[in-house]
């Protein structure tokens, strides 16, 4: 080929692709500039770790550095984000940044027993609670693996005795605790990440209350007739120390919450007759006491019982009629 024109010159294959020392030379500018980013990447995007590249996406875009700007394919060097890597916990998730907080669940429900004084039933042989304490627990790290347990505290240091005309609690003597150790029932779906934590409700409806002071099963042990208050720990796992294997609380790294509309007096009978009314209604499990036929004690009419024998309770046991 001799005598190019200057037109026909400007679409040769050189002047297309361009000189080598001109590739050469803007290879060297791009290697330049990648290297001059690096420094900048520390403070944009591991400076202030709690906004990872994963989480900086917004509806419809993709997150990209600065040097994309220019639209060049050739120096984009960020991909988007896999599905798989957004749902993986980053550093940034993995730090708690805000305090621990528990909410009780069915408050409502507790409040109504409240009101007219909440009682509990416990026997040698354990009874279960009615309302259960079911809480939900927020602002734990995802990472962290975490107890969470309950136990029952006295509110005071005073025995109580239910006076029938004015339907109420009445303090009837002190009381000794000590000789009580508080028992501590740790749930067991113990230990968990607090991200599994986060996604449930967790419910204490196995706990069982007893009045035994020699049981051996792990129920909490009270004393009849004293008013007590549940307490829920969110506690994080220390790998020195096993919880299901000890009944006392760590020293440190514990978070404790309690509700005052969860406190309750312990008897081995229903005292207040609004009590008995209000667990038959709405225990799940007290269905029979409220089929068609059947007195409010479970029973047909065509039954006789004395006013002293025990009779069936909503929680499955034995009611019983105060003497």
């Amino acid at each position: 080929m001799q005598g190019l024109s200057s037109r026909a010159h400007a679409f040769s294959v050189e002047a297309l692709v361009g000189k080598p020392c001109k590739r050469m030379k803007v290879s060297e500018e791009h290697e330049s500039s990648s290297a001059g980013d690096t420094g900048g990447d520390t403070s944009i995007f591991t400076g202030l770790n709690e906004y990872p590249v994963s989480h900086m996406k917004t509806a419809g875009s993709t997150p990209t550095r600065p040097e994309d700007a220019s639209g060049d394919p050739e120096r984009r060097t960020v991909r988007p984000a896999t599905e798989e890597e957004e749902s993986k916990p980053t550093e940034g998730d993995c730090r708690p940044d805000r305090e621990v907080r528990a909410e009780l669940q069915g408050s409502e429900l507790w409040k109504r027993f409240y009101e007219i004084g909440t009682e509990m039933i416990i026997t040698k042989a354990g009874r279960r609670m009615f309302p259960s304490v079911r809480v939900k627990v927020r602002n734990l790290d995802p990472c962290q693996q975490y107890y969470i347990a309950m136990d029952v505290m006295p509110v005071d240091s005073k025995r109580y005795r239910y006076v029938y005309h004015s339907s109420q609690w009445m303090v009837a003597g002190n009381t000794d605790h000590s000789c009580i150790s508080p028992r501590l029932y740790v749930h067991p779906d113990s230990p968990c990440a607090g991200e599994t934590w986060m996604r449930q409700v967790i419910s204490f409806d196995r706990v069982k209350l007893t009045n035994n002071e020699m049981d051996d099963k792990g129920h909490i042990i009270l004393q009849s007739m004293h008013k007590y208050k549940p307490r829920v720990h969110v506690i994080r796992h220390d790998p020195r120390m096993d919880l299901s294997q000890i009944q006392s609380l760590p020293a440190d790294g514990v978070h404790s919450f309690s509700f005052p509309e969860t406190e309750f007096t312990t008897v081995t009978a229903y005292q207040n007759q609004q009590i008995t009314k209000l667990k038959i209604d709405r225990n799940p499990f007290a269905k029979g006491f409220r089929d068609p036929g059947r007195n409010r004690y479970g029973r047909t009419p065509r039954t006789p019982r004395t006013p002293r024998t025990p009779l069936p309770s909503p929680e499955g046991g034995a009611l019983g009629l105060r003497r």
